[in-house]
């Protein structure tokens, strides 16, 4: 019932009141990204969504708009001269991410799941094995268990087997404590770079 019913319940109701809360810190990162650099305001990508349907991902852009690519991997390290003013703090702070509550709200997203892959990165959908496939059986997440217990790795081949963990152990307490876990970590600023 959790999983079919409540979970995404859960996830509309608690996005929408996020939603409603962040509207002034949502329209001040707006303007500063408009102050800082020409540009959207969002920044948008396709990723692989549950059993690998295609969606397109939101965020505030935290680089230059020239050098955005529409579908890839966009590689980032420390101190990238492509990354804005505004757009270091937003990346250091997870703000970036936020838009990805109307992600949920369109019910293409969780909360808690597996962060979801760029189209063809790390590879297609149909070159995943049918083990890895499995991480696909849920909704994508704004976080999870990998952001939680190993955010610093940036590596599919280690973070895979945490992603299908969660898969298989998923519930409504589980999903609490990652929640928690995760906002509580919201201001990390470790490993911001690597993201993808």
């Amino acid at each position: 019932m959790y999983k079919s019913f409540f979970k995404p319940l859960f996830d509309w109701l608690i996005s929408f009141v996020a939603i409603i809360i962040l509207i002034p810190l949502f329209l001040v990162v707006a303007l500063a990204i408009k102050i800082d650099s020409p540009g959207p305001v969002f920044f948008r990508q396709e990723r692989l969504g549950r059993l690998g349907r295609v969606f397109n991902i939101y965020k505030f852009r935290s680089m230059r708009n020239d050098i955005y690519i529409p579908v890839g991997s966009v590689i980032v390290y420390e101190n990238d001269p492509r990354i804005t003013r505004v757009g270091k703090f937003i990346r250091k702070t997870s703000i970036d991410e936020l838009p990805q509550l109307f992600n949920i709200i369109k019910g293409e997203m969780s909360f808690i799941g597996p962060r979801p892959p760029v189209t063809n990165f790390p590879k297609k959908y149909d070159e995943y094995s049918e083990e890895e496939k499995s991480r696909f059986y849920v909704k994508p997440g704004l976080s999870g268990l990998v952001q939680v217990r190993q955010r610093e790795i940036n590596d599919w081949n280690l973070n895979i087997p945490v992603d299908l963990e969660y898969v298989r152990n998923y519930s409504f307490f589980y999903d609490l404590r990652l929640f928690v876990c995760s906002v509580l970590s919201f201001f990390r600023t470790d490993n911001i770079y690597t993201r993808i």
